[in-house]
C-alpha cells in the first residue's frame, strides 16, 4: 500500500503523452516541489483523462485514467494553480462526480 498524506489537483491541463519526467516538471513548476506521500492530479484539456503522480518517499509513481463516457469535474470553478483535496473529494472526482460539493467546499455557511 503506498502511503499518501496529500492529494493536491492542478487546476491547468497536462499533456497525456507526458511520461514520468515531464509530469514531475510539471508539478515542481506548479507546486514548487513534489513531497513524499504526496499525490498530485492532473487532467487533459477534454477532461476524458486523468494522470496522477506519486511519490511514495522512494520514488516516483505514475498512474492514469480515462473515463469511456463523460468527463471528469475537473478545476474549471476554482481559480489558481492547484487545489489540496479531501480523501472523500478524490474518490467522487476519479468516478467522474461533482467533488466540489463534498467536504468543506460543499459547507453552506451563508443563507
Amino acid at each position: 500500500m503506498i502511503r499518501i498524506d496529500e492529494i493536491w489537483l492542478a487546476t491547468e491541463p497536462l499533456d497525456m503523452r507526458a511520461g514520468v519526467d515531464t509530469a514531475l516538471a510539471r508539478v515542481v513548476q506548479v507546486f514548487g516541489l513534489a513531497r513524499p506521500h504526496c499525490a498530485y492530479l492532473f487532467a487533459n484539456k477534454r477532461g476524458n483523462r486523468m494522470k496522477v503522480l506519486i511519490h511514495d518517499g522512494l520514488g516516483i509513481w505514475l498512474c492514469a485514467r480515462r473515463l469511456n463516457r463523460g468527463k471528469f469535474h475537473w478545476g474549471e470553478a476554482w481559480r489558481g494553480e492547484r487545489l489540496r483535496l479531501t480523501d472523500e473529494q478524490v474518490m467522487a472526482l476519479v468516478q467522474g462526480l461533482p467533488w466540489q460539493r463534498l467536504g468543506e467546499a460543499g459547507v453552506i455557511s451563508v443563507l
